[in-house]
């Protein structure tokens, strides 16, 4: 009597490839998923820097209209700004620069989010007018 040796056709997975694939699986969707929050964090502060930076571009458009020398003599200027969220404090600093009539003008928003400081500050310069005193000098108004 022969023996053969039994063949059999098995079919499906051992238990170890299962628990593999599985293993692999979830380190995929935990990478997938941490991606995915680091990306709406970012996108939620790439918008808290867009409202800034709204605010200080209509805080320039203001000081244009009204003139920097009206800003000088107001001092400094702040504020509060509040949206659906956040409330945003804006600062405007103002430094004459000894030079013609030219001012260097600081404008800084800051905010908090989840216990964090957050600021966005611009500087420029800006033309006032000049005046001349008694003497014939230019002096800066």
């Amino acid at each position: 009597m022969i023996m053969r040796a039994k063949m059999t056709n098995k079919k499906g997975f051992t238990l170890v490839e299962v628990i593999s694939a599985s293993i692999i699986l979830c380190g995929a969707v935990m990478i997938v998923g941490a991606i995915g929050t680091k990306t709406l964090i970012g996108t939620r502060l790439n918008r808290r820097y867009e409202m800034a930076a709204s605010l200080i571009d209509k805080q320039l458009n203001l000081i244009d209209y009204i003139g920097i020398d009206s800003v000088v003599e107001m001092g400094q200027m702040e504020g509060e700004f509040e949206d659906s969220e956040y409330s945003y404090n804006w600062k405007v600093d103002t430094e004459y620069q000894e030079i013609d009539s030219l001012y260097l003008v600081r404008l800084t928003v800051s905010w908090v989010e989840g216990n964090r400081p957050y600021s966005l500050s611009v500087d420029t310069m800006l033309d006032g007018e000049t005046l001349m005193d008694e003497s014939g000098a230019e002096t800066a108004q």
